[in-house]
């Protein structure tokens, strides 16, 4: 008898344990509140300028990779035109100093030896790591909790090469690392690569991971987006017989002698299956779906202790200016503000931008998407909204002062603006249900870089959480009930 599964979100991991259960002989279900795919992996259209709201890269974008392999079984990738930057981003110092962060690890090396040819051991050793997670074996066959002893065996024999390299980077922050440089601006410069205002403890060995990526080409940019991207999963999920019903909103979990049978729609219809998962987010799952009966103390530690990644303030600009002479990089330029200035209730001392002049397909002919990202407080943002007016113009000033200091760094900026956009915190929580508003779920860090998070609730059977709430750092889990692999993008 064919077997049935609900899932809840039809964000990629959402969509993802659809297909595979699908591919697996299960007849599946997915509901989402939203009215298209996607959850975080989106994007969304002003006035004829498409805003990406999710990816930077995409992890296996190259054909012969693990990754890419998955990424066509759910109908990711094919036809799929990636683009494989330069420059991963620009740290622009004071007196025209500029860090080029290359995607290619011998040019990369030699400019930072031009940059500081003081710091050459320093240098030559983060050249040396990131040469050697180019080979990294990627588990991808089989879901970790799927391993048996042989399993176990064969992956510790390929792990062991790469030890030295773990107990070296394993437990480093990039800051920790940053302050082995002599050179006074590459110690300020290094840390900003990711942006850490976003992520303050963000691991040496995943940079590594990442920046590895980059130099073999398989780590690139999905030209048309984020939503497109996840449209293309949702064209697979229907073509293999899946059924997805939008503006539907699961409020319960249905439970039967400690089974999860089903869900409780906010319209309060129910729909019955075998088997449940969850691929919204955690925290409404856990103490909203399932009235907090199904937990321990270490998932409740989870949401006591564990940090998210901070929300943000996402602004997205239509200008009527190509930015030819702009570097095309993956994460954009970041550069210092001539003053302190004050923006969604915290002070800026440096702005980053991204220009989208590499994907026309957002913008139309001869202009551009701009993008400006701020880390920013949730709690500021949820207070702000009990008074709309207040709120609404917050983000029309935000709008005026960002503009206002992107024109003093591309002169005639201001007047080439056609459109602006400002999501907040509270728009991230509207669109995707997220905790605190966050965009990336857990905060990765040294200490959650290796975290296992069960998959699975205590005493709850036929039941399974997929996404970035079972997986530190931003990911899509792919689930059914005969597999479950980690895809990991940003």
């Amino acid at each position: 008898m064919e077997k049935s599964i609900i899932i809840i979100g039809a964000g990629i991991a959402g969509l993802s344990a659809g297909c595979y259960g699908q591919m697996n002989g299960y007849d599946t279900c997915i509901f989402e509140m939203d009215t298209k795919p996607g959850g975080c992996c989106t994007s969304w259209k002003r006035r004829g300028y498409t805003i990406d709201g999710c990816l930077h890269w995409l992890t296996g974008s190259s054909p012969g990779q693990s990754f890419y392999r998955l990424w066509e079984e759910v109908g990711a990738v094919q036809g799929r035109t990636f683009f494989d930057h330069e420059e991963y981003a620009r740290i622009e110092g004071r007196e025209g100093k500029v860090f080029i962060v290359y995607t290619d690890v011998n040019r990369l090396e030699r400019h930072m030896k031009d940059l500081a040819p003081e710091d050459k051991d320093v240098i030559e050793e983060f050249a040396k790591g990131i040469r050697t997670m180019i080979n990294f074996p990627m588990p991808v066959e089989k879901a970790p909790e799927l391993f048996g002893p042989i399993d176990r065996l064969k992956m510790m024999s390929k792990f062991l090469p790469y030890l030295p390299l773990f107990r070296k980077f394993g437990k480093m922050t990039i800051q920790d690392f940053a302050q082995r440089f002599k050179n006074p601006f590459l110690r300020q410069a290094f840390p900003l690569m990711v942006n850490l205002q976003n992520r303050p403890s963000f691991p040496m060995l995943a940079f590594l991971a990442t920046l590895a990526w980059m130099d073999q080409k398989t780590a690139g940019f999905p030209l048309g987006g984020s939503l497109e991207f996840a449209q293309a999963i949702e064209r697979r999920y229907l073509a293999l017989g899946g059924e997805i019903h939008y503006k539907s909103r699961v409020v319960k979990i249905l439970v039967e002698n400690n089974r999860a049978v089903g869900v409780r729609m906010a319209d309060g219809s129910e729909h019955r299956s075998d088997i449940v998962i969850s691929a919204a987010d955690g925290r409404t799952t856990i103490f909203d779906m399932l009235d907090g009966k199904y937990i321990n103390n270490k998932i409740q530690g989870y949401y006591d202790k564990l940090p998210v990644t901070p929300s943000v303030i996402y602004i997205g600009l239509g200008a009527a200016r190509s930015f030819e002479e702009v570097p095309r990089t993956v994460t954009g330029i970041d550069y210092p503000l001539d003053e302190p200035i004050t923006i969604g209730g915290q002070e800026r001392k440096r702005l980053g931008v991204q220009m989208y002049n590499f994907d026309p397909s957002l913008a139309p002919a001869g202009k551009t998407v701009v993008k400006v990202m701020f880390a920013s407080d949730y709690e500021y943002w949820k207070k702000l909204k009990q008074d709309p007016k207040r709120y609404k113009t917050e983000k029309e000033q935000i709008a005026d002062k960002v503009v206002a200091l992107l024109d003093r760094r591309f002169p005639g900026l201001a007047a080439q603006v056609e459109m602006r956009d400002v999501a907040t915190p509270m728009t991230f929580e509207r669109y995707t249900g997220n905790w605190q508003g966050t965009f990336l779920g857990w905060l990765i860090s040294t200490k959650t870089l290796r975290m296992r998070m069960s998959k699975t609730l205590p005493g709850l059977k036929n039941f399974y959480m997929a996404g970035q709430w079972v997986e530190p750092g931003g990911s899509a889990e792919k689930v059914s009930g005969q597999k479950s692999v980690t895809i990991v993008s940003t």
